[in-house]
Order: structure tokens, then C-alpha cells, then sequence
């Protein structure tokens, strides 16, 4: 029993040898990688983002339209994703209005 304990000791510090080693060589490709990439040294600012979400997108649908409160129970997606496009499609009216460029697009998470 004991002659087992000790084999199995063995093979368990192995295998974790293993792992580290594997850890170590992960880290350096990594880096490499990085260097590579110029990502370690960059001091870009990062982009400045604006997310609009419609919290019940379903509900102003019925509120806005009549035909909506029709499809907003059978077709509840297709309702959704015409409440986006009309939302996005009055926010670039309105920053056309203003003249500010924008660039906007939906995006599906």
C-alpha cells in the first residue's frame, strides 16, 4: 500500500512539473506575442464608446404603433429589432441636424 501512496506521490509531482512548466512556456510565448504586437508598450487612449439599450423594447413598440401591438406578441423578435432600427434611424436624424458625424451600427449580444 505504501510501495502505491509513493508511486502515486510521484506521478501526482510529475504531472505538477509538468503543469508549471506549461505555465512558464505559455507566459513566454505570450510575451513574444506582445512584443510582436507592439501591446505592451502601447499608451493609445482607449476608445470612448456610447451603448443605448431599449430597456422594454416591447412596450414602446405597442405604445408607438398600432400595427406593432398586433405583431409585438406573435413576432416578439422581429418587433424588437424594428424598435433598434427606428431608434438608431431617429438618432442620426437628429445628429445630422446637428452636424455631428457619427458612426453608429447595431450590435447583436
Amino acid at each position: 500500500m505504501i510501495t502505491f501512496l509513493m508511486a502515486l506521490s510521484i506521478l501526482l509531482v510529475l504531472f505538477s512539473g509538468f503543469v508549471c512548466w506549461q505555465v512558464f512556456e505559455q507566459r513566454k510565448v505570450i510575451a513574444r506575442m506582445m512584443e510582436n504586437d507592439d501591446i505592451a508598450d502601447s499608451e493609445q487612449e482607449p476608445e470612448l464608446v456610447i451603448t443605448l439599450r431599449v430597456l422594454n423594447p416591447i412596450a414602446l413598440a405597442k405604445r408607438e404603433s398600432r400595427s406593432a401591438r398586433v405583431l409585438a406578441d406573435k413576432l416578439p423578435v422581429m418587433v424588437r429589432k424594428m424598435v433598434y432600427q427606428e431608434v438608431m434611424k431617429e438618432l442620426e436624424e437628429e445628429m445630422s441636424e446637428r452636424e455631428i458625424d457619427v458612426d453608429m451600427q447595431i450590435e447583436y449580444r
